[in-house]
């Protein structure tokens, strides 16, 4: 059974991404040793809370994930999607990774509606021929909880929803990926994404 390392930087509720990827099929390790992420046939960046936290708690692993997906692939979730794009406007101007073209925004303020996003949202499929949705139906509804949108280009949307404004809620690169919502809080949706990043590892 092929390894996925689940990145351990100290955000995010590992325990509940490790079940969600267990529950779909593979043999998962939650790990901050970088020779260990280097190691593992998939890679996976989940995170919960803000950008600018995210990439210093992240550091040196910054390097281990970027040279890593030259050969295998990443899947980022919540924060770990946003944090694949170039920059965001989280509290001031912050770099990314960089691993997928792009920015996050602030959802605009709308008088009547909540931010965060948060709850039972549909995603769009943008690319029904990409391996990460295979088996999804057009319109698919998912777990969202996030204050911050992905603003990228068509040509890495993967799916998109609507809420404020239309925001990528998932995005791709290749063999980079990452997923605004939470699939393991996504019911069968969810985890059929799970398996289907699983097999492309």
């Amino acid at each position: 059974m092929k390894k996925i390392a689940i990145v351990d930087y100290g955000l995010g509720n590992l325990r509940s991404v490790i079940r969600g990827f267990e529950k779909a099929g593979a043999h998962s390790v939650i790990t901050a040793d970088p020779g260990e992420i280097a190691s593992c046939e998939g890679i996976v960046l989940p995170g919960v809370g803000a950008f600018r936290e995210g990439m210093e708690q992240l550091g040196s692993l910054k390097d281990t994930v970027i040279e890593a997906t030259k050969d295998v692939p990443l899947f980022g979730i919540c924060l770990g999607m946003q944090m694949l794009m170039d920059v965001s406007e989280e509290h001031g101007v912050h770099q990314g990774l960089a691993l997928i073209p792009g920015s996050v925004k602030k959802f605009p303020r709308v008088q009547g509606m909540k931010i965060p996003h948060m709850g039972w949202n549909s995603i769009f499929i943008e690319k029904p021929d990409n391996p990460l949705v295979t088996g999804c139906a057009t319109e698919e509804y998912v777990y969202f909880v996030h204050s911050y949108y992905a603003d990228t280009s068509a040509d890495y949307t993967l799916t998109k929803t609507t809420y404020l404004c239309p925001f990528a809620s998932s995005i791709f690169n290749n063999n980079i990926f990452g997923v605004q919502f939470h699939p393991e809080k996504s019911g069968a949706v969810g985890l059929k994404i799970l398996k289907n990043f699983i097999d492309l590892v």
